[in-house]
């Protein structure tokens, strides 16, 4: 039996360079490339250096998106440190209120108007200090703002507080009313005004009664109340017990209030039953707890004087403005 030879079957050889004969797409990555294509990207990458050269196969034809720096906010200025000296010496509103001239509230208020002048030269910073040999003057706005000051005498009834009450008690200011006032020749009206700023210049114990100051002036209250006052105060003082010599001596000077001795008073004999203090300060119920701790018991307490002013025949829950010829 004859063999016939197979015939094999081979794809027709394609003309060189004649990659589209056949009329059919070139298969993706298989047809070479451009011959102009890396002219051109080198064109571009020229104009546009951020463009990668050699792009991954599959990687979006677009710029790469370049993380931005961030903005910070312009640094500020530095505020340089000042460079002048720590004042030294006394506050001249404390230098004010200890020559008397106004409280220290009162001088900063000045010294913030320009009323207050030191050496000659007007002040208006307030907490400014100086040397306490300087000269201090006030304005003449200043002197009639203080001329506008008034002091109230209060002849004050039992039941009534000097200062700040506790509920269901009251004040004695409220006693200052036109209807109430004492009024004398040349003795100017109340008005609503003068209760501005009205406070007590001490205190006198809801059971006492008496002379009672109540000012607008700190000029006054310092003088009265200051840790450095030396106005003295007059009592006449009711009691009940014995008291031998030992024990009037104890009143006059050798006592001791809450750990801290009292100061040399004046006490003395008016009557069987009835006796004198001159006191020069002024502490809560000092009185009554003095004659507890010699075997006293107070039962009746008026306060007849304070410095050169004196009660006198002001009638009781009545009051009257302190005279310009007057001074404690």
């Amino acid at each position: 039996m004859a063999t016939t030879p197979r015939k094999t079957l081979a794809l027709p050889a394609r003309a060189a360079g004649d990659a589209t004969s056949t009329g059919r797409k070139p298969v993706r990555g298989g047809a070479p490339k451009d011959v102009r294509r890396p002219a051109v990207e080198a064109a571009i990458t020229a104009r546009h250096p951020l463009m990668p050269q050699d792009k991954p196969r599959g990687t979006p034809s677009r710029a790469p998106v370049v993380a931005k720096k961030p903005v910070s906010s312009p640094a500020r200025p530095s505020v340089p440190a000042l460079d002048r000296p720590l004042q030294s010496g006394v506050r001249v509103s404390k230098l004010m209120a200890e020559r008397g001239l106004c409280s220290r509230r009162e001088a900063d208020s000045y010294i913030e108007r320009g009323w207050v002048f030191v050496d000659g030269e007007r002040l208006t910073e307030l907490g400014t200090r100086a040397d306490p040999s300087v000269t201090i003057k006030l304005d003449k706005g200043a002197r009639a703002a203080q001329q506008q000051q008034m002091t109230i005498l209060l002849h004050k009834p039992v039941g009534y507080v000097s200062g700040q009450p506790e509920p269901g008690f009251t004040p004695a200011v409220t006693l200052v009313l036109p209807e109430n006032q004492y009024r004398l020749p040349q003795t100017p009206l109340f008005h609503a005004s003068h209760l501005k700023g009205l406070a007590p210049a001490g205190r006198l114990d809801i059971d006492s009664t008496g002379l009672l100051v109540l000012t607008q002036d700190g000029r006054v209250a310092r003088q009265l109340i200051g840790e450095n006052s030396t106005v003295d105060k007059e009592y006449l003082v009711r009691v009940e017990g014995r008291l031998d010599a030992r024990g009037l001596a104890l009143l006059n000077h050798g006592l001791s209030l809450d750990n801290r001795e009292l100061k040399p008073a004046q006490v003395e004999w008016l009557n069987d039953d009835q006796l004198r203090f001159v006191l020069h300060e002024g502490r809560k119920r000092q009185i009554r707890r003095m004659c507890e701790l010699v075997g006293l018991r107070v039962v009746g307490l008026k306060r007849v004087r304070i410095g050169k002013i004196k009660l006198g025949d002001l009638p009781l829950g009545q009051w009257r403005f302190l005279r310009d010829d007057e001074a404690f």
